[in-house]
């Protein structure tokens, strides 16, 4: 027993159970003292005992702020409540925790008083669950069996009153090598929409290399090689899911670490492989180093006139003040011809920019768009010495001057670039080939970006620029080898990205792919590091392997699908492919197989989630994939529709955290999500005339006779949400409706009706 301090009325028990130990039947002993008239789970939502009262008690938000110092975190989690009755409501908390979490404190608003807290002993700690399930009768609640719990006991909100409550534990980490991971409980449900502001600060006697999560976007603010702040972005606060988050502490130069998920069906798993580099790279300014040769390549056609040109301009000066000392420079400008500012690059000088900026501001906006040309001089310049070479090409319109053939033009990077030039292309407006700039930067190591109207072309350019700050890892090659150093073969597939990036101060690097078999495999990634040729070894077992990193195949089928879905859209490039084509009948199957299975759909495939799709027509639901993908991926090279798909397809090729609400652009570039399909860890559920099913059971659920019928809230219920809980796939059971899913092969109806 322990006191603490707090500013509520009276005495409050708070209780840490553990959900865990034999089994339901041996719990009727067990007396539980009664609940309050509501209960709050702020992972998953406010529910009432009595029908009347349900709905009078709100979660308007939650703040969370983490402290991990090595491997042990405090969390303190503030919950925001509200009651919309005209009565006083008493409430309780159920807050479900990781294993060895110690509660550190706990207060809420409201008059002096002191609370205490004990732990519960096992069978007490289910037995509070069981009542739950089956007086609140939610099955969201299932989602937490095998969690530690902290119950509260009762605390008042008054009538159209406000309630903050403050719950602090510590718990250690898990720890694999060099990585350290966290996880805070939270629903999967695409309904919850509380939004969570998450802030960590991370604190490590060590270097910190790197901060990755594969829930959520994040925000990251280095406060000096061991310390770093993380928050979760601004449009991500509502995304729901379990936060995961990871850090990975310095080793010499390049560190790694791997996660792994196992899945007979592809003769091992997958894998995601995170590097990071290192937490401070010393010596930028001064050699060794990489320095960079930047040559700007500006449209100046007709189009390009008044306030896109001025933009342009004042871009280009930024960017040659922000090269560092000894790095090179280079202009061209182009409109039915291309002119150069110095026939190579030159080195940055006060004499060198004093003649840039004049050149610059002498620039005016008339003519054509002659893409082909410049792009082709671009690549062919004699580079400076011992140089990262980086070409920022800029186009407002589609090519009219010269050769003017989409192919020909994407085909120069790798025919016409002896230097190996990475090309980061700008599209200004939507007068321009989407595809044709996304296959010139994808082919050459870098990046398409699309300014849309009334967007800042300075700001976007320079917003690019400032990423490649610091090269540090260049020319970077991946190998797959055995102990014996030798070439590992048929251990991986389908590695994704299969070219690596050039890696930036900043930067990690998260590489997806299937593993074949279970022995240790070595990762070696070589390449120009910090002006020197290394070589970095990983050697990873796969004993490790486990179905709780659904997330790692399910991020990889989503990049698989983006990858696939580009080389669609390449074969519309000579206008001639059609749905009918073989190769284009080919990658249709393969993207609708696998968004079915892994319940990812894009802005072709969304049309899976209609209520009325029928999975046992199969030749149907391709025909109608087909569709959209000749109407949107071969035939829309320009226009709003063309750079939307290219803000979906380059945000997925780059995915590294889960997009649950299967979120894209449409033709308009609206946002739009689908709520009809549910993931669960590493399973994804359909929604059909009130009942959720498996989606390895799409098609055939009309013959399928269930092997058991189960009802919610039975011991048989309850079995079976232990028994997914050892998996990390409780969720699977936590939708209201009927849920139709694969359990050891069989199929088994679990009837969640209230």
């Amino acid at each position: 027993m322990m006191s603490l301090k707090n500013k509520a009325a009276g005495g409050v028990i708070v209780t840490l159970a553990i959900l865990a130990g034999p089994a339901w039947a041996q719990l009727s002993h067990i007396r539980v003292r009664p609940f309050a008239s509501n209960v709050i789970v702020p992972q998953s939502r406010a529910r009432a005992f009595a029908p009347e009262r349900r709905g009078t008690v709100e979660i308007t938000d939650v703040s969370v702020l983490i402290d991990i110092l090595e491997s042990t975190a405090t969390t303190t989690i503030e919950i925001r409540l509200r009651n919309t009755s005209h009565q006083r409501q008493e409430a309780e908390l159920i807050v479900p925790v990781p294993d060895r979490a110690v509660i550190r404190g706990f207060a809420y608003d409201g008059p002096g008083g002191e609370i205490t807290a004990k732990i519960l002993p096992k069978e007490e700690a289910r037995r509070i669950y069981e009542q739950l399930v089956s007086k609140i009768r939610d099955p969201a609640l299932v989602e937490f069996v095998g969690y530690n719990l902290i119950r509260s006991s009762v605390f008042p909100i008054e009538a159209h009153g406000k309630q903050k409550v403050r719950l602090t534990y510590e718990h250690l980490l898990e720890v694999d090598g060099n990585r350290i991971d966290y996880v805070l409980p939270r629903t999967e449900s695409l309904q919850y929409a509380v939004p969570w502001k998450v802030t960590a600060h991370i604190r490590a006697k060590r270097p910190i290399s790197t901060v990755y999560s594969a829930s959520h976007k994040l925000e990251i603010q280095r406060k000096g090689d061991k310390r770093v702040t993380v928050t979760i972005a601004a449009d991500a606060v509502k995304e729901p899911g379990p936060f995961r988050m990871s850090y990975l502490v310095s080793e010499n130069g390049v560190t790694a670490s791997m996660f792994a998920y196992p899945d007979e069906k592809v003769g091992g798993g997958y894998f995601l492989l995170l590097a990071g580099l290192p937490a401070e790279v010393k010596g930028i300014e001064d050699s060794p180093s990489i320095k960079r040769e930047v040559t700007l390549v500006i449209d100046r056609s007709g189009s390009m006139r008044n306030e896109k040109i001025e933009q342009v301009k004042e871009a280009a000066l930024q960017i040659i003040a922000g090269l560092k000392k000894g790095e090179a420079f280079n202009i061209i400008i182009y409109n039915n011809s291309v002119q150069w500012f110095s026939k190579k690059p030159v080195v940055k000088t006060k004499e060198t920019e004093e003649a840039a900026r004049a050149y610059i501001e002498g620039v005016t906006a008339t003519g054509g768009t002659n893409i082909h040309d410049a792009l082709l001089e671009a690549l062919s310049q004699e580079p400076a010495e011992k140089m990262l070479p980086i070409v920022l090409f800029l186009t407002d319109g589609l090519p009219t001057i010269g050769q003017t053939s989409e192919i020909t033009i994407r085909n120069l990077v790798t025919k016409s670039n002896p230097h190996n030039r990475r090309v980061f292309t700008f599209g200004v407006g939507l007068d321009v080939n989407a595809p044709l700039l996304e296959k010139i930067a994808a082919d050459s190591r870098a990046k398409a970006e699309f300014v849309l109207p009334k967007e800042d072309v300075e700001a976007k350019i320079g917003k690019v620029f400032k990423r490649l700050t610091g090269p540090v890892l260049a020319d970077t090659k991946l190998e797959i080898v055995a102990k014996s150093g030798e070439p590992a073969i048929g251990r991986t597939r389908d590695i994704i990205p299969d070219k690596l990036p050039d890696l930036f101060e900043g930067d990690q690097l998260v590489l997806l792919g299937q593993y074949v078999g279970k022995k240790p495999v070595t990762f070696r990634i070589s390449g120009n590091y910090l002006g020197q040729k290394r070589t970095f070894k990983f050697t990873f077992k796969f004993d490790k392997a486990h179905v709780r990193n659904g997330f790692v195949s399910r991020l990889w089928a989503s990049r698989k699908i983006a990858e696939l879905i580009d080389a669609v859209r390449q074969m519309g490039a000579d206008g001639r492919a059609d749905q009918n084509d073989p190769k284009v009948k080919e990658l249709v199957d393969e993207i609708v197989r696998l968004s079915t299975e892994f319940g990812i759909l894009t802005e072709y495939t969304a049309f899976l989630a209609r209520e009325g799709t029928n999975f046992g027509h199969r030749a149907e639901v391709l025909s109608e994939a087909a569709d959209n993908f000749e109407r949107r991926a071969l035939r829309a090279r320009s226009g709003l529709g063309a750079v939307s798909q290219s803000f979906n397809v380059q945000g997925q090729k780059s995915q590294s955290s889960l997009n649950m609400r299967n979120t894209f652009y449409d033709e308009e570039m609206n946002r739009v999500s689908i709520s009809s399909i549910q993931q669960a860890n590493d399973a994804a559920y359909y929604h059909r005339a009130n009942r959720w099913i498996d989606s390895r059971l799409l098609g055939k659920e009309p013959q399928v006779e269930p092997k058991r019928v189960i009802e919610f809230g039975s011991k048989e219920f309850m079995d079976l949400a232990m028994k997914l809980a050892a998996e990390n796939r409780q969720g699977s059971i936590a939708f209201e409706g009927e849920i139709l899913l694969l359990v050891d092969g069989e199929p088994v109806l679990v009837r969640n009706t209230r």
